[in-house]
């Protein structure tokens, strides 16, 4: 084969990864997010009928949570696998578990009809959800990120951060069809159930897609060496990257916080602090995510043209200077102000989340690559992402209404995150196939020399 052909291979299976990694992984954020919308609306009454309002709703919020708290179990025992078996692999499975998690949450009875069993089921299903999305959101970032040419990686990342908001517009605006097409009493009892019982299509098309990928070059190259016989992926990215899994977790806690506060929170603030009607609050949903997927196309392909730290920068600004009058401006209850606050807020939330994949890749060698990015980037949301809507839920009741508390606690969240931001090393351009190749390396943290060589993906 010649160089051309072998280039023009090279490519045609970078733009299949990357479309077998953001379609598979829109499919599961669909199940995942479409928790949330419900969670926030129609799952207290059905699952806490005993408590009280604000107590139903927090409990309700806290089993979104759950399945927040499950992902760091997935990222770690699916990265070891991942950087031991290889990216393919665990994709496959991730996909299934997810789908079938779906399927059995959509036909769960309700409190009134099992009792304590009810939530207790919907916990279980909740953290087998977590688990499967804590495994494929970092698998199939690395899948088509290790396929991609330098140049074109945060294109790719970019392509990666659309599937959350593409989630939640496709999830939005199915609860919004439903919703108009049946009375609220049809909707609270089997209409909010349709779309997670249609969940075994994403089983099928998941399937269908990541079975047309290959394994990863920069895999391909490390079970090569020597430390993928011998290396221990969780250990050697704690012991030997441990600064840097905390630095990227600590940044990605203030846009893990920020979008689950607007995505979450936020749908139930409009419809139940201020009283907008739930078809408003989704439509208000669904434009601010249109907003987001341009927001993270912009943010990757920035980022290949000025770096990843100075594109992270620009987004984390944006949404500290937003957080000032995002809550004002919703109290307006104008659909027009409401919609173009929230598309900003979410737009420059996700414009952060498209630099992401690729930021969090290149800092770990392959060999840990996985590993370090599932446990920062789960972490975060473990931390931060899960937390938010119930902190935010209870901060508002403790403060008598006033969002203000709510946005003193995100200040600061994002005021850490920019600061990880700006003492963070560059790395667009670095080369990805690296690995920690030595015995002697893995063993002792590595020779000066290859220290060197990786002293920009460390803290």
């Amino acid at each position: 084969m010649s160089e051309s052909s072998y280039r023009g291979s090279q490519e045609g299976m970078g733009t299949r990864a990357v479309t077998a990694a953001t379609i598979g992984t829109a499919l599961e954020w669909f199940d995942f997010t479409l928790y949330g919308a419900v969670s926030a609306t129609v799952l207290p009454k059905l699952f806490f009928p005993s408590m009280d309002p604000t107590n139903a709703l927090l409990a309700s919020l806290g089993t979104f949570g759950v399945g927040l708290a499950a992902r760091p179990l997935g990222a770690i025992i699916c990265g070891h696998l991942g950087d031991k078996i290889g990216r393919r692999n665990l994709m496959l499975g991730t996909v299934t578990i997810m789908g079938l998690a779906s399927v059995l949450m959509g036909l769960l009875p309700t409190y009134g009809q099992i009792g304590v069993w009810a939530p207790i089921l919907l916990v279980l299903l909740r953290i087998i959800q977590g688990f499967a999305l804590g495994g494929e959101s970092t698998g199939a970032q690395l899948m088509a990120l290790e396929h991609a040419a330098p140049d074109r990686r945060g294109k790719y990342s970019g392509l990666l951060g659309l599937c959350s908001p593409l989630s939640q517009i496709m999830a939005n605006g199915v609860l919004l069809l439903i919703s108009s097409l049946l009375s609220s009493d049809d909707f609270e009892s089997y209409g909010w159930r349709i779309p997670f019982v249609l969940s075994f299509i994403l089983v099928v098309v998941g399937l269908y897609i990541r079975l047309k990928v290959d394994e990863t070059p920069a895999f391909l190259e490390l079970k090569k060496t020597a430390v993928a016989r011998a290396g221990n992926p969780l250990s050697d990215a704690v012991r030997l990257h441990g600064k840097t899994v905390l630095r990227w977790m600590f940044f990605f806690c203030g846009p893990a916080a920020l979008f689950y506060l607007i995505v979450v929170f936020s749908l139930s603030y409009i419809t139940k602090t201020l009283e907008v009607p739930k078809q408003t609050g989704f439509l208000l949903l669904m434009g601010a995510n249109v907003c987001a997927i341009v927001g993270a196309l912009a943010g990757g392909l920035l980022s290949d043209r000025i770096g990843r730290k100075k594109a992270l920068a620009v987004g984390s600004i944006a949404t500290l200077v937003i957080l000032f009058v995002y809550f004002p401006i919703l109290e307006t209850k104008s659909f027009f102000p409401m919609l173009v606050i929230m598309g900003l807020f979410l737009g420059f939330t996700q414009f952060q989340s498209g630099i992401q994949p690729v930021a969090f890749a290149e800092a770990f060698p392959t060999n840990v690559r996985y590993s370090g990015s599932a446990l920062a980037y789960t972490g975060a949301n473990l931390l931060t992402g899960g937390p938010m809507p119930v902190v935010a839920v209870w901060l508002l009741s403790a403060f008598h209404g006033s969002p203000w508390a709510v946005v003193g606690v995100c200040v600061a969240l994002n005021l850490l995150s920019l600061t990880m931001i700006l003492t963070a090393p560059e790395t667009a351009g670095i080369d990805m196939n690296r690995a920690d190749t030595e015995l002697g390396e893995v063993s002792t943290g590595r020779s000066q020399a290859h220290a060197g060589a990786h002293s920009r993906s460390t803290l």
